[in-house]
């Protein structure tokens, strides 16, 4: 037994946050070996990392697997500035590329058809196929996702001044200004502000390799839609509404606006569809019908599905708890219909 074949186990252990392995991260600062006895000393990008625990326990397994390790011990300490800024470069830098990522956009022209719910649900669905995603909720002042993916409370882990780590859950990636502020705080912020926080939230959080980062625009045709549309230039644009001819039409203002910046629309998404009753199986078109459908033709766009008025989804969001973990589920079904309707289209 010696180093390299310790350096080549600790390979095999990750950071779940980084999903990069230690030793490529640089963050074994020594192992030693006393007569079968290894102690690895290990720099975490913070002392307060939640997840160090479970690199200790891979560590333990994967260098108590070596033939002749009597005991491993494992030490934490910290990485210095410089070696932060050696692994996610100076704070005033972007710290992603997103050159190989859809970015897509999701919007609605007015609040209440569900938007923020879609957008969970489908980050979770693209999770769920295979995909690793990420969410910016974008809706600064109007926040609801940390409530929906059952993440109130969390707080980000912040590494010194160069980098932010997003909130993980149901293996999506997920940042939020409601993980930021107290619960009952009041934010009372300008146009450009908000922008300047998507901005960061772009740039200054570690997202890592993303096949898809998903944003959740407030509603309306305001500044930060506006914002994105002409900064996030590859951004893709995906418009959420409902049966309602009043939600339609501003629905297709906001589609307008999009096509004005040359920004590419997917398609359109028609939530609260209809609501189908659990004794007779008849559906009921509570908010009218077709105008989802209506709008993907005159936007010229493709017509991504429809969702159903479930009693399943309202109280999975209320409650944090995701209906469409699984996939086989009736309501997993709808939405991975939709996303490789998605994928088709990119």
């Amino acid at each position: 037994m010696d180093k390299n074949q310790i350096y080549a186990a600790l390979q095999n252990v990750y950071d779940p946050e980084l999903n990069r392995n230690l030793v490529e991260l640089n963050m074994i600062k020594d192992v030693s070996i006393d007569n079968g006895n290894v102690e690895v000393v290990v720099a975490l990008t913070t002392i307060g990392c939640p997840l160090k625990n479970k690199m200790k326990e891979d560590i333990l397994n994967e260098v108590g697997k070596i033939e002749g390790v009597k005991s491993v011990k494992v030490q934490f300490g910290e990485m210095s500035d410089k070696e932060k800024e050696a692994l996610f470069g100076k704070k005033k830098n972007s710290l992603n590329s997103f050159e190989n990522t859809t970015i897509l956009a999701i919007g609605s022209g007015k609040g209440g058809v569900g938007k923020s719910t879609v957008t969970a649900n489908l980050a979770i669905t693209l999770a769920n196929m295979g995909y690793k995603v990420g969410l910016i909720d974008a809706d600064i002042l109007g926040y609801s996702i940390p409530q929906i993916m059952g993440i109130k409370g969390v707080r980000p882990v912040a590494i010194g001044e160069q980098a932010i780590l997003p909130i993980e859950t149901h293996g999506v990636k997920i940042m939020s200004m409601g993980n930021l502020v107290e619960e009952d705080e009041a934010l009372i912020w300008r146009g450009p502000v908000l922008s300047g926080v998507l901005e960061q939230f772009m740039n200054e959080v570690y997202w890592g390799e993303l096949d898809f980062l998903l944003l959740d625009l407030p509603p309306g045709t305001g500044d930060i839609p506006l914002s994105i549309m002409q900064e996030v230039k590859d951004a893709r644009f995906l418009i959420v509404t409902t049966p309602q001819i009043t939600a339609k039409g501003v629905a297709k203002r906001l589609g307008i606006m999009a096509q004005k910046t040359n920004t590419d629309i997917i398609g359109v998404i028609e939530n609260m569809s209809y609501f189908q009753c659990d004794k007779c199986g008849e559906k009921h078109y509570i908010f009218g019908s077709g105008e989802g459908e209506k709008l993907s033709r005159e936007l010229d766009v493709s017509f991504l599905g429809e969702i159903p008025l479930l009693k399943e989804i309202r109280e999975g969001s209320d409650k944090g708890i995701s209906p469409v973990v699984d996939l086989n589920s009736p309501v997993g079904k709808i939405y991975k219909a939709i996303g490789e309707k998605i994928i088709e289209d990119i």
